[in-house]
């Protein structure tokens, strides 16, 4: 197994490699906002039209237009790492309206997903922008029945289905009340005019086209894109040979390159998602635009050496772990706890 420090002493020019793929490109940014706005207004109209026809169409047209609604958020997530734009102002703007159609909160959610990516995999920061996580002891010292509540919320059901609809049209619409967060105050004023405008929106489109038809198309390309999000941000960073560490230990680049993964699939659909799945090369530098992350990957072919390699096949796996062995600094499942507590070894 490749030890931290033969990682740190390979990538210890990571800056410099980085840096020629951080300079936005007008031309990309554009072409990508046409060919992901003008498709997906088309396919949604398709929808409108083809509830008429047969509903099981509507939601077939409705799960392909949710990967468009995923480029516009690599869009705004982008302009929230001002990095799709040269320009703050321009990339607020187009950040701004990019979540009127993802239904997550622009400036909001912009800070909390920074807090991310500056504590990513910091045991003590497992609560902003983050998936709850808890370690084989803190898990051990649960009674039965917070076991049991930590087990439904790791669910399938609950992680990949209600969930994602719950963070959409919930979590997303309330601040938090974690301590830190409370202080965003700007943030927090964001989100009220944020939900206010959406608010706007939802009640013009139906009297526009009828509520009835209204939510039947717009309901699933949001359920849809709420699995796929959460589905992506799942497996780039619950993978088995991950990186956690409190903070006295933890380091970023190890973090970004042991605790994100490298999700490899087709192009077409790294195209739909954004080039995201080079999540580790995404977060050595947030800086680098979604559209110069496949160049970056290809051209710099030392950070896949020491980065989790997912197909879609693999990645399926990353479902089922569940708790964080500090011992062993890997993700393990339900029943790996269960059998080495029943051995005494947890």
């Amino acid at each position: 197994m490749t030890t931290s420090e033969e990682i740190k002493k390979a990538l210890k020019d990571w800056p410099q490699r980085v840096k020629a793929y951080q300079v936005p490109n007008i031309k990309k940014a554009v072409t990508q906002i046409c060919n992901s706005f003008l498709p997906f207004i088309g396919l949604w109209i398709l929808m409108y039209l083809s509830i008429d026809i047969s509903y099981w169409l509507t939601i077939g047209l409705g799960f392909l237009n949710a990967f468009f609604l995923v480029r516009i958020f690599i869009i705004q997530h982008d302009c929230g790492h001002q990095s799709f734009f040269k320009s703050r102002k321009v990339n607020n703007i187009i950040g701004q309206v990019c979540s009127y159609f993802s239904l997550i909160p622009y400036k909001y959610w912009a800070r909390s997903h920074s807090f991310h990516h500056a504590h990513n995999g910091q045991l003590e920061n497992r609560d902003i922008g983050d998936l709850t996580t808890l370690t084989v002891n803190e898990y051990k010292a649960l009674s039965g029945w917070g076991r049991f509540k930590y087990r439904i919320y790791r669910s399938p059901l609950i992680m990949f289905c209600i969930g994602p609809v719950y963070y959409l049209t919930i979590h997303s619409r309330i601040p938090s009340k974690n301590e830190i967060m409370k202080a965003w105050t700007k943030e927090r004023k964001a989100l009220w005019r944020n939900n206010i405008g959406l608010a706007i929106i939802y009640i013009a489109m139906g009297f526009l086209v009828g509520w009835k038809k209204f939510l039947l198309v717009q309901a699933p390309i949001i359920v849809f894109f709420g699995i796929i999000a959460i589905w992506f941000f799942y497996v780039q960073h619950q993978h088995e040979e991950n990186y956690k560490q409190w903070k006295e230990n933890w380091e970023y680049l190890l973090s970004a390159i042991r605790g994100s993964s490298y999700y490899k699939l087709p192009k077409v659909l790294n195209w739909l998602t954004g080039n995201i799945g080079f999540h580790h090369i995404h977060h050595l530098s947030s800086l680098i635009p979604n559209y110069n992350l496949e160049r970056c990957n290809r051209e710099n072919p030392i950070f896949e050496k020491y980065v989790t390699i997912l197909t879609f096949k693999e990645s399926l796996k990353c479902a089922f772990y569940k708790l964080w062995d500090e011992e062993r600094e890997k993700m393990i499942t339900f029943r790996e706890f269960y059998k080495m507590e029943k051995l005494g070894l947890a």
